[in-house]
């Protein structure tokens, strides 16, 4: 018989999801889902929506570690390194975000351009934020130290 959380030991997919946004990580990844997702709607309102693109792409890729994190499949699918993956992931982010934000102010007047350009500055920030935590979590990783005793039988 299919049974609820009885106690016995499963998490429901909504614990998960709270738990996670209690922590700092979990925060970020969040604000940084959020305000990809009002550029995007700044972007498209304006009479300039090229830029839409960034946001879109940035969106589900953090949606897509959020979730990665939150059900801790970082943890049983150990082929991709994670924090690696997740620095780029932030680093190309913010450094897309910056310019791209930094051209819609500077060229383009239309007030959704420089409302998404303002928002899209803030997000490139939180980036930039995300992925000095990214090099902090790597600087304390522990690595295995390699063998330099050579071998008794050799």
């Amino acid at each position: 018989m299919a049974e609820g959380n009885d106690g016995g030991g499963q998490v429901s997919c909504m614990d998960r999801f709270q738990s996670y946004l209690r922590t700092t990580k979990g925060r970020i990844l969040a604000a940084e889902i959020v305000l990809c997702v009002i550029v995007f709607i700044c972007y498209a309102a304006s009479a300039y929506g090229g830029y839409t693109a960034v946001s879109i792409c940035e969106a589900v890729f953090t949606s897509i570690f959020f979730v990665v994190y939150m059900m801790e499949f970082d943890k049983q699918f150990t082929v991709v390194h994670w924090p690696w993956s997740d620095l780029f992931r932030a680093v190309v982010g913010a450094v897309l975000f910056l310019i791209t934000s930094l051209i819609t102010i500077i060229k383009h007047g239309d007030g959704a351009s420089i409302a998404g350009g303002v928002f899209g500055l803030c997000v490139g920030i939180i980036y930039a934020y995300d992925s000095y935590l990214c090099i902090d979590v790597l600087k304390r990783a522990k690595h295995s130290r390699a063998n330099t005793v050579p071998p008794n039988d050799v």
